[in-house]
């Protein structure tokens, strides 16, 4: 059965057995619910941080963001979660968060790629070797907290190291009979719709959760058609649904404690997305429009997680192993390219055609929906994915050598694989609506059959390892680890056009990477408050199987200092990430202008920059009876290209020596501020982010390559009806700024405008 036939009614089954418990729950007041902390035993073998507190060990930087807070704020963009993190950086796309594009201290944003992203400690890009383009990335909305570890204390997590790991904790099996909704309306027809219930008994435990999300979008095609009998005119927004389930069994009797977790996690999308922007003049006139173009884009992605976890307690020691599947689809059909109709069919990127509107103005008059002679291309980028493995991680705890040690030693084998068959459509346009040219017809009508465009497969085959120790003496902590990486990722390319079976190689090459991944870090206590520390660690990411590219190298140091009293948390973090040889790859998602699957190398550059975090409720020093969290971090990066050159791929261009990297803002700001009382409560933000430029250079940015600076507001309040009825409602964007958020894929994209929401929460 299709899961959008299971995921409504089973959210609404789920959501309908929590009325009748809320009137018999119990009667904690809201600031009690508020002030929970995370019951980290179910947690600890999928987390990367710990508590906050554990937070003061790590000799780097790592950030948390809890479920109070993610349910405080009413986000469902992962992009807004991520804001109160010092050193991210966000490369917004569509407005929803759909398909994130996430840096680390300066490693490169598209489509998170640069970084590891894992949910429950497991590895979840779509193929995280061979192809880690994050296509796919769970439902922020359901998660318990997002976890964040930059630095030297992060070598555990690979294989990207020179950002850091991005790890999504998921609901766990409650210890106890819980349950909670959320349903949730908003502006342009959005939904967040989220039920969970489960519970615990002697030796069994169950979780259960569904979310139901989605909108109709606000940006609005020009003179939109029908797709379909149930689907809006102007809809540009998306569906999304996901089901999660997980079966504990943790025996209670024996001598050692351990507990075997079976998860399946099932998700599906639906997006009338596009990569399609708008030109600067027409951006400057009408922000929200769609071409006419951009009709008949749209992505269509299934993922399915199925993981077996099995922990145990061995007195001064535990075991954690993990077999994990993840299977995961997706056809984006979506406007490539576009012929003017004269002479020879030679098809144009959309990227140049809005980068050059006026050399290519027949081609623009397509795409506005003016029709005439030229036609447009329609790419089925259709792939299929896994990834696979199994992990294991020994912990344990000893004294020796007058040192407390805590020694961490990890082994994970990994397989994944990218499988791509696509196919082009040709279209004319009449009167604003595409109509499919058939094939032969017409010089430059193409044969949409699967394969006929590219017919390729991908392949990695991994093992990792890795040896930790943290030792402890009177001020000192030390911590020495290492980490190594044996990948193989093998192309094989096949005959393009009538063979979708396979009966002919075109073409083969092979990447291998082996390779020690070193770290140190250190922290001294300075006082029982402050502490100082320091980490170096060598950053990599494998380029894929290219056999003539060197991997991405770096040198990545951090020093800081933490101070923590009465409440008052206080975080200095200076970094340097200097890059042997920042590697990119060309993709369409970077802005194309190159031959897709490309690797290019731009060699030394430097990424300097400064974290600042504070935490500190302002009620210690104003008696008003309520508790007022403040939350504060700031961002200060520089960037530079240490070389001379000229290159194809887009993001850098023709580079001279000094030149900033794209996408890494000078200047970032969160400030939150949230006001908690018994049975109410009030959050205000406001994040501010520098210009940036979408090309490599250096001076003023040009006007078409300038991502807007902005400041952005958001407020949301909650207030509880009863001890477990609350209700909620937030805007975010309060001011309706108009704004350039970002220039890539293709054209000047518009941001999230002033967005309200309004809905219940049961909770017990």
């Amino acid at each position: 059965m299709p899961i959008q036939a299971v995921s409504r009614p089973l959210a609404l089954a789920v959501s309908l057995a929590l009325v009748p418990l809320a009137a018999q729950a119990g009667s904690d007041d809201f600031t009690e619910a508020l002030e929970m902390d995370f019951d980290l035993r179910e947690l600890a073998p999928v987390s990367i941080t710990g508590t906050r507190n554990d937070i003061r060990e790590i000799p780097g930087s790592a950030h948390l963001v809890s479920r109070d807070e993610i349910e405080a704020a009413g986000y469902g963009d992962p992009h807004r979660m991520l804001r109160s993190i010092p050193g991210v950086y966000i490369q917004e796309e569509e407005g929803f968060g759909l398909f994130p594009n996430i840096s680390i201290r300066g490693s490169r944003s598209e489509r998170a790629r640069r970084i590891t992203m894992m949910e429950d400690g497991v590895l979840i890009a779509p193929a995280p070797y061979a192809a880690p383009a994050a296509y796919h990335v769970p439902t922020a909305m359901r998660m318990e907290r997002i976890e964040v570890l930059k630095g030297a204390g992060g070598i555990q997590h690979g294989p990207y190291t020179t950002g850091g790991s991005l790890n999504m904790v998921s609901t766990p099996v409650p210890e106890s009979r819980t349950a909670r909704a959320q349903f949730m309306l908003g502006s342009d027809g959005g939904r967040r719709h989220q039920a969970m219930i489960g519970d615990s008994g002697d030796n069994l435990g169950f979780m259960l959760e569904a979310v139901d999300a989605g909108s109709d979008g606000f940006r609005r095609l020009d003179r939109a058609q029908r797709r379909g009998p149930n689907m809006a005119e102007s809809d540009t927004g998306f569906d999304l649904r996901d089901v999660v389930g997980k079966l504990r069994w943790e025996p209670r009797n024996g001598d050692r404690h351990h507990s075997l977790e079976l998860k399946f996690a099932r998700s599906t999308r639906e997006a009338n997305e596009t990569y399609l922007g708008l030109t600067q003049d027409d951006f400057g006139r009408h922000p929200f429009r769609r071409y006419a173009g951009s009709q008949l884009d749209q992505i269509n992605t299934e993922h399915e997680q199925l993981s077996l976890r099995h922990h145990i307690e061995l007195g001064d020691a535990n075991l954690t192993t993990t077999v994990y599947n993840n299977d995961f689809s997706r056809n984006w059909y979506k406007l490539h390219d576009v012929w003017d109709g004269q002479g020879n069919p030679d098809f144009v990127g959309i990227s140049a055609v809005l980068a050059n509107p006026t050399e290519h103005s027949a081609e623009l008059a397509w795409i506005r929906g003016e029709g005439g002679d030229a036609r447009g291309k329609v790419r089925a980028n259709n792939r299929e994915y896994y990834s696979r493995g199994v992990q294991t991680v020994y912990q344990t705890w000893f004294d020796a050598a007058g040192w407390s040690h805590q020694l961490e030693a990890g082994l994970r084998y990994h397989q994944d694989e990218e499988d791509r068959l696509q196919w082009e459509d040709v279209y004319r346009m009449e009167n604003f609506a595409m109509t499919r040219v058939l094939p032969g017809s017409e010089p430059g009508a193409v044969h949409g059959v699967p394969g006929s465009t590219t017919n390729r497969v991908t392949q990695a085959d991994a093992l990792a390892v890795h040896v930790q120790n943290r030792l402890r003496r009177g001020n000192w902590t030390l911590i020495p680890g290492l980490r190594y990486e044996d990948i193989t990722i093998e192309r094989t390319d096949f005959q393009a056009g009538e063979d979708p079976d396979r009966g002919v190689i075109t073409g083969e090459r092979e990447g291998e990477f082996s390779v020690f991944i070193p770290g140190f870090g250190a922290i001294y206590q300075l006082n029982p408050e402050l502490n100082a520390f320091f980490g170096i660690h060598r950053g990599f990411a494998p380029t894929g199987a290219s056999p003539d590219v060197d991997e991405e190298k770096s040198t990545n140091y951090e020093a800081g200092i933490r101070f923590v009293r009465n409440g008052v948390q206080l975080e200095l973090i200076g970094f340097l990430t200097a890059f042997d040889n920042l590697v990119g790859t060309c993709t369409a998602a970077s802005g194309g202008g190159c031959e897709v699957g490309d690797v290019f190398q731009a060699g030394e550059v430097d990424v300097f920059g400064l974290e600042a975090m504070l935490r500190y409720d302002l009620a210690d020093v104003m008696d008003l009876g309520i508790s007022l969290p403040l939350e504060v971090a700031y961002t200060y990066t520089n960037t530079e290209l240490k070389s001379s050159f000229e290159s194809d791929f887009s993001e850098w261009g023709d580079v001279s020596r000094g030149d900033e990297l794209p996408h890494i803002p000078a200047h970032q700001l969160n400030l939150a501020l949230r006001a908690v009382a018994n049975d109410w409560q009030f959050r205000f933000a406001a994040n501010y982010v520098d210009e940036t430029r979408s090309v490599a250079g250096s001076g003023s940015i040009p006007a078409n390559q300038t991502v807007d600076a902005r400041w952005l507001f958001d407020v949301s309040g909650e207030y509880a009806l009863n001890s477990s009825v609350r209700a909620f409602a937030s805007v975010e964007n309060l001011f309706d700024e108009t704004y350039v958020s970002a220039r890539s894929p293709a054209g000047a994209r518009v941001g999230l405008p002033r967005t309200a929401w309004a809905g219940m929460r049961l909770e017990f």
